[in-house]
C-alpha cells in the first residue's frame, strides 16, 4: 500500500503481535520525534485515555482498575495518563509535536460516531491536532457531520480494511486451508454461518434472543453456526457468554471457533455463507468479500451513535441489513442471505476503489 516507504507500527505500549498475525509495535511515547505518522482507521478520534488504558490490560487487571475507579473520574484520568505515559486525554490522536519539523501528519479514514459524548476539552484537544495535519479524512457520515459543525470540513474514506481481499488474499485463502478453519468447513460441509458479539451481549435476556432467532434461520437454512471472538481485550470480546449461547442452541448445530489469529479470523469469515457479528471490522471483512453481514447493535447502545450503523449507511446499498437489535436477528440474516451476490460484490469492488482514490491524495505529501 506504501511502496518504498519504510513503515514502523507504534501505538500506546510496546507489543509483540507478530504470533497473532500483526507486528511487533512500538510505543509511540518512547520513541524519538517521526519523520511522518499515519493515524490510520478506527474510532481514534473518541477513545479517552481512561478507556485505552484499560484495554492494554489483562481481565483480571482491568477488572479491578474498573472497580477502584469508574466512580473517580479525576483519579481514573491520573491513573490512565500514569499508566500510558502521556497527558493527552485522547492519546490515541497525535499532532504535530510528536514530528520533526518537516514530517506530516496524516489522519486516514478514522472515526468519531460518539463525538458530541466528550467534554469540551477532549474536543478542543482533538481539533487542535487536526487543524495541523497534512490530511484527514473520516470513515462515515455522522463522524464527518460532527466535525463540520466544529468548522472542520473533511473527506469520507471507507476504512482501510475494505483492501483486506487485495492486500492479503493469498494469506487469507492459505488459512482457509489450515486446522483451524478446515475443521469447521468439515463439520459443517453444507456451510456455516460466522457469528460474534461481544461481552456487551452477556445477559441472559440477549443470549435467549441470540439463540432463538439463530436457531430459527439455522432450521431454515439448514446451516451451521461457527461462534468467533474478533478480540479478547477488555470491552471485548469474553469466552463465557458463548459457551452460555452454544448450550441454548440445538445440539451439534454450532462449534466455537478458538484462534484468535487474525488471519485465521478473517479465513474463517471468507469461508463462510454469511456473518452476524458486533464487530464493525469483522463486517468489513465480510464486506470485502462480498458476503452477507448483519450487525448486532448492544443491548446498552440506545440513542447514541452507532459506529456500524454509521459505516452502513454511508457505504453499503440500502438492501443490506445494517444494525439490528437482537430480537431482529432472524429477519435480518434471511433478508441478508437472500441479497444478490452481485450486488455485494460490486459494493466491494466500489469500496476498495474509493479507498485508492482517497489514499492517493494523501500519499503524494509523503517523501520519496
Amino acid at each position: 500500500m506504501l511502496p518504498g516507504q519504510l513503515v514502523e507500527f507504534s501505538a500506546l505500549a510496546r507489543r509483540d503481535l507478530r504470533a497473532f498475525g500483526g507486528h511487533r509495535v512500538n510505543s509511540l511515547e518512547a520513541r524519538a520525534q517521526a519523520s511522518d505518522l499515519i493515524h490510520v482507521g478506527g474510532e481514534l478520534l473518541t477513545c479517552s485515555a481512561w478507556q485505552a488504558a484499560v484495554m492494554l490490560l489483562d481481565r483480571e487487571a482491568a477488572t479491578a482498575v474498573i472497580s477502584r475507579y469508574d466512580n473517580d473520574p479525576v483519579a481514573a484520568a491520573d491513573w490512565a495518563a500514569r499508566q500510558l505515559g502521556t497527558s493527552r486525554s485522547m492519546p490515541y490522536v497525535v499532532g504535530r509535536d510528536a514530528l520533526t519539523p518537516s514530517g506530516r501528519l496524516i489522519f486516514n479514514a478514522l472515526g468519531g460516531v460518539e463525538w458530541t459524548d466528550l467534554s469540551a476539552g477532549q474536543r478542543n484537544e482533538v481539533m487542535a491536532a487536526l487543524r495541523q495535519a497534512d490530511w484527514v479524512s473520516v470513515r462515515d457520515h455522522v463522524t464527518q457531520e460532527a466535525l463540520r459543525a466544529e468548522g472542520i470540513d473533511v473527506p469520507l474514506c471507507p476504512d482501510p480494511a475494505v483492501m483486506v481481499v487485495q492486500c492479503f488474499g493469498g494469506v487469507i485463502l492459505n488459512r482457509q486451508h489450515a486446522d483451524a478453519v478446515r475443521a469447521m468447513r468439515d463439520a459443517f460441509p453444507q456451510g456455516y454461518l460466522a457469528c460474534q458479539f461481544s461481552a456487551d451481549f452477556g445477559d441472559d435476556v440477549s443470549l435467549d434472543a441470540l439463540a432463538q432467532g439463530l436457531s430459527r434461520v439455522l432450521a431454515e437454512t439448514g446451516l451451521g453456526l461457527v461462534l468467533f471472538r474478533a478480540g479478547a481485550a477488555p470491552w471485548h470480546d469474553d469466552p463465557e457468554p458463548y459457551e452460555r449461547l452454544q448450550h441454548r442452541l440445538p445440539s451439534g448445530s454450532a462449534r466455537r471457533f478458538s484462534s484468535l489469529g487474525l488471519w485465521d479470523i478473517c479465513a474463517l469469515i471468507a469461508a463462510s455463507r454469511g456473518v452476524a457479528c458486533s464487530s464493525l471490522h469483522a463486517r468489513i471483512v465480510a464486506l470485502a468479500y462480498g458476503l452477507p453481514r448483519v450487525s448486532l447493535m448492544p443491548p446498552q447502545q440506545g440513542e447514541r451513535p452507532d459506529k456500524r450503523a454509521a459505516f452502513a449507511e454511508t457505504w453499503e446499498p440500502h438492501a443490506v441489513p445494517r444494525c439490528v437489535a437482537v430480537n431482529q436477528v432472524e429477519s435480518a440474516v434471511l433478508q441478508a442471505l437472500d441479497l444478490p451476490a452481485a450486488m455485494l460484490l460490486e459494493n466491494a469492488a466500489d469500496l476498495s476503489a474509493q479507498y485508492l482514490r482517497s489514499q492517493a491524495q494523501w500519499t503524494r505529501l509523503l517523501p520519496p
